[in-house]
């Protein structure tokens, strides 16, 4: 369930690259608040109070933004970080009301361990679901304990929280419960795909040692 946190943002008037690097220097965040027919909203945020508040709502963080004095709700909807430092660089949130009813990617998480010999494949690692913006799960657990191989689990055999809709065709597969391939069995059906394509294997290391070594053990013939 999302938990709302509440953050002091700052509306700001300079926008572009330069200002935005100003902003980080300072360790704050630039962000846009869309949402309700009104203007975007452009604010800047506390650096570390903001992050950690994305790190404890989840994916779908709703956080209470008060600007300027006035309180908004703002769900998180885009988060840009920086591949290299991992700081956050962009937010984009969705302003939303109490009661409002939102869409949201709410992340699967696998709990359990399946049958012996078995692969779990999450086909799908997120589901679009409808809730309150106030009361969006966190995530959906689906457990496998002891599921054998050929269990396939869909979209409409997880357990939501209530007031909770599914969006996705309740077939969509999530989860699947395959048989665990041997090393033997997959190396097989490399070469077969392989040999399938026309694709011949240069010679390994190993083999080209072993040839080597057979020719020094065996004499030359003298003619």
């Amino acid at each position: 369930m999302s938990e709302t946190e509440k953050i002091a943002a700052e509306t700001r008037t300079e926008f572009g690259k330069g200002a935005a690097r100003r902003i980080r220097r300072e360790d704050k965040i630039p962000a846009v608040v869309y949402g309700h027919g009104n203007d975007p909203i452009h604010v800047t945020l506390p650096g570390h109070a903001t992050m950690m508040a994305l790190k404890h709502g989840g994916a779908n963080a709703l956080l209470e933004l008060d600007i300027d004095g006035s309180s908004q709700l703002a769900l998180t909807k885009q988060v840009q970080v920086d591949p290299i430092r991992r700081v956050i660089e962009h937010i984009d949130f969705v302003a939303v009301r109490k009661g409002e009813k939102v869409t949201v990617d709410v992340p699967v998480i696998v709990v359990g361990d399946a049958a012996p010999e078995t692969l779990v494949v999450t086909d799908n690692a997120t589901v679009q679901v409808e809730a309150e913006a106030t009361n969006i799960p966190e995530s959906i657990e689906v457990s496998v304990e002891g599921l054998t191989a050929g269990t396939q689990i869909t979209a409409a055999e997880l357990q939501l929280p209530a007031g909770t809709t599914l969006l996705v065709d309740g077939d969509t597969l999530v989860v699947n419960v395959t048989e665990q391939i041997s090393a033997e069995a997959l190396e097989a059906e490399l070469e077969e795909a392989e040999a399938e394509a026309g694709i011949e294997r240069d010679e390994s290391d190993d083999e080209a040692g072993d040839d080597a070594a057979e020719s020094e053990e065996t004499p030359a013939t003298e003619e």
